[in-house]
């Protein structure tokens, strides 16, 4: 939970020069209840955790809003790391920092609790993920996120998969507008093995727009049919989950 963070991207972008790979995600989810829970929640990611956390790494940094969710309300926040070092390394710094302990100790504190309950999973970015950059300038009204994680039945599928994004299947997305901003599998959290992914769109009107340019796209259709007479049925199922960007999110 001491360890997020994310930042606003285009699909593809490089590393500046000099500036180390982003090799891993931590993505924490927050379950909440109607009522102060998501102001108090507000109120330390954006006066407490984010501000220090950019003192201490120049990882992504993602605070998302539920917007269609298993549990509302939800939120959620994604940090990039450049390695598992970075990761315990900067959790400890953040235990040593008054001010972040200050802010830590005022979100827990109160009549209620800060959440109903949370989960953290440690996501490690793929070969082909993009490195995350900011929008320059940021868009003036947040983007609407979109979180797919499908769920292969094996690790040696999990691999296919990977195959099939890293082929054919990432380029007929830009063709027809899904631009993913990550590409990972987690390592260490829940429903593994996965492949895990995050989609910024203008609005839900661009998703739509796009999915569907997608679904019909006969590429796509050719690319799928011959992955499943190769392979098998490399996902078994999905999950997809939609937030908004945060204002006060350094990506949004």
């Amino acid at each position: 939970m001491e360890t997020m963070g994310g930042a606003g991207m285009t699909a593809g972008s490089a590393p500046a020069a000099g500036a180390a790979k982003t090799n891993y995600y931590v993505l924490h989810t927050f379950y909440l209840k109607n009522g102060t829970q998501r102001a108090r929640l507000d109120d330390y990611l954006a006066k407490g955790f984010l501000p220090l956390m950019e003192k201490l790494t120049s990882g992504a940094r993602i605070c998302l809003e539920g917007l269609v969710a298993a549990h509302m309300p939800q939120m959620a926040v994604i940090c990039g790391y450049r390695s598992k070092d970075e990761i315990w390394d900067v959790t400890e710094k953040l235990w040593k920092d008054p001010a972040f302990v200050k802010a830590f100790e005022a979100w827990e504190k109160g009549d209620e609790p800060p959440y109903e309950h949370f989960s953290s999973s440690i996501l490690q970015a793929t070969d082909y993920s993009p490195e995350v950059q900011p929008l320059s300038p940021p868009p003036k009204t947040p983007r609407v996120f979109e979180l797919r994680v499908y769920h292969a039945p094996t690790r040696w599928q999990l691999l296919k998969l990977h195959e099939r994004f890293a082929g054919p299947e990432i380029r007929i997305f830009h063709r027809v507008g899904v631009h993913p901003i990550l590409y990972t599998s987690t390592i260490f959290g829940q429903n593994m093995p996965n492949l895990t992914y995050l989609i910024p769109f203008d609005d839900l009107a661009a998703r739509d727009k796009a999915w569907t340019a997608f679904g019909a796209d006969p590429e796509w259709i050719k690319v799928r049919k011959e992955s499943i007479d190769r392979s098998g049925q490399i996902s078994l199922w999905s999950q997809m989950s939609l937030y908004r960007g945060t204002p006060y999110s350094p990506v949004r």
